[in-house]
């Protein structure tokens, strides 16, 4: 007897633990997806959507999370949940993302390797079956993965429980709007938009714009903004992990405000505004040579040769084309971290010819500054400027080899150079020299204020930037921006080598 209530009482246990695995989505996590449990502040927006599924309300609702927060791990929780709950009576959901790989089918794939966990797989995974390499079905509950690129052809889907735009700052409104938004129009399905903020013009904006508006009216939280501070809160290595991440960039790098705290951007506009620029300003005072004891590099951005160069090519602020720009870094070493840059020089060059431009440069880096590395721009003509440079600067009957560094401009290169000076300035690592007076100073300062930038959709989100031709030239600001590269190198002192 004592045997049979044993069993009893052990199928009763298993039994209540089913049925609050199917109807409560934090005990499901906790027992069918350990270890991968949901969070309270990702358990918070998932139950107000479950309950908007679960009465057929119909609403819409914008979840922004910081960065490696958990955002697709409560999406695979939330959708994993709504197949098993609904494996019997049936229904459909559609997850957009930008695009299908890697975007679509890493969520994808996430889910499969959850579904077909022990527990969960014996609350009807067992029964999960991938179609057509974009579609889950558990029982008659089915999920499709799609792109929400404008040339996919993705029209013609159904959602009845759920429909999300996973990274919804990437996927263009009109395309969602036109090919998406429609499939949840027939069942009133409930739908979801995920991603980060980044600027105001993006689909993820929009939705949230006018869903706060509409919580404003209703007192229902339609928008759930998870930043930082609330998962160091939970978790503590991670906020360890952001704090030194800005400390490394700066509170007001793009990166931070947008991936962490959650902040929209102005779009296309100022790069550096004067907030910016004054993370720049430096009080020690500009030099014409090095001094002794001390390392410097220099940077120098190059512009096309003239056809007829008219002399040693002085510069010429007004002049319609880029000019050759020189910054010259001291390089200030910090124990155990990375070095301080000083800015202690500048020069230029309009319209000179590049024989003439690198005899000026080896005597300005091996006799005037006595330099231990040449940044130099190797795109395009400035290629075999950097070549020849590279050969000279490494001639040791001229004194100690000079390291040069070539850096190529493309668009990926040129958008990681870009938010790296970024995060330079806002760390306080390179630090301008005070107002000398000079033309060239106050030039720079003017190319600052000019340079915008705009951050269109796309993986990594790419930074675009520079002062447009309209407005005048950006030689000075790239070749500062090239002190980039000078992270990349060893600056411990050098050690003279003797016979024993």
């Amino acid at each position: 007897m004592r045997a049979r209530l044993a069993v009893l009482s052990e199928h009763a246990t298993l039994d209540r633990a089913v049925r609050c695995m199917t109807s409560d989505i934090a005990c499901f996590s906790r027992g069918a997806l350990t270890p991968w449990v949901l969070r309270e502040y990702q358990l918070r927006p998932a139950r107000a959507m479950l309950e908007s599924i679960e009465r057929g309300l119909g609403r819409s609702f914008v979840a922004t999370f910081s960065r490696q927060a958990g955002k697709d791990e409560m999406l695979v929780h939330l959708v994993a949940y709504l197949l098993v709950r609904n494996q019997r009576r049936g229904g459909s959901i559609v997850i957009a993302a930008p695009s299908f790989r890697p975007q679509a089918a890493l969520t994808r794939d996430r889910l499969t390797r959850r579904l077909a966990s022990p527990v969960c797989a014996a609350l009807g995974g067992r029964a999960m079956r991938q179609r057509d390499g974009y579609a889950l079905e558990v029982g008659e509950a089915s999920v499709r993965f799609l792109s929400a690129a404008p040339t996919s052809n993705a029209r013609g889907q159904t959602a009845s429980l759920l429909l999300v735009a996973n990274e919804a700052q990437d996927i263009d409104p009109d395309t969602w709007d036109a090919v998406f938004d429609p499939m949840a129009a027939s069942t009133n399905a409930t739908t979801l938009f995920l991603g980060t903020v980044w600027d105001r013009d993006s689909l993820l904006s929009r939705q949230m714009r006018f869903l706060e508006e509409e919580q404003h009216r209703d007192g229902v939280q339609r928008v759930w903004r998870t930043p930082w501070p609330e998962v160091a809160a939970c978790v503590p290595a991670y906020g360890a992990r952001v704090e030194a991440r800005i400390a490394q960039f700066g509170a007001d790098h793009p990166f931070i405000r947008t991936e962490y705290l959650l902040e929209e951007l102005d779009g296309a506009g100022g790069l550096f505004p004067p907030e910016r620029i004054a993370h720049l300003n430096g009080t020690h005072a500009p030099l014409t040579q090095g001094l002794p004891g001390e390392a410097y590099a220099l940077l120098l951005d190059v512009a096309g040769e003239e056809e007829h160069p008219t002399g040693p090519g002085t510069w010429q602020p007004e002049a319609r084309r880029d000019s050759t720009a020189l910054t010259v870094v001291r390089i200030v070493p910090r124990e155990g971290d990375r070095p301080r840059y000083e800015v202690v020089h500048r020069q230029a060059w309009t319209g000179v010819g590049h024989p003439a431009l690198q005899a000026q440069v080896v005597d300005l880096a091996r006799h005037v500054w006595k330099a231990r590395a040449v940044v130099v721009d190797a795109t395009g003509i400035g290629a075999g400027l950097a070549s020849f440079l590279a050969t000279a600067l490494a001639d040791r009957r001229g004194g100690p080899p000079v390291q040069l560094v070539p850096f190529t401009f493309s668009a990926a290169s040129k958008s990681r150079l870009g938010w790296e000076f970024v995060a330079l300035i806002e760390s306080g690592r390179l630090k301008d020299h005070r107002d000398d007076g000079s033309a060239l100073w106050r030039a720079f300062r003017s190319q600052l204020a000019q340079t915008t930038y705009e951050t269109p959709s796309g993986s990594g989100r790419p930074l675009r930037w520079g002062v447009p031709a309209s407005r005048g030239h950006d030689d000075l600001v790239m070749s500062a921006a090239l002190t980039v590269a000078l992270d990349d190198l060893d600056w411990r002192p050098r050690r003279a080598r003797g016979t024993a």
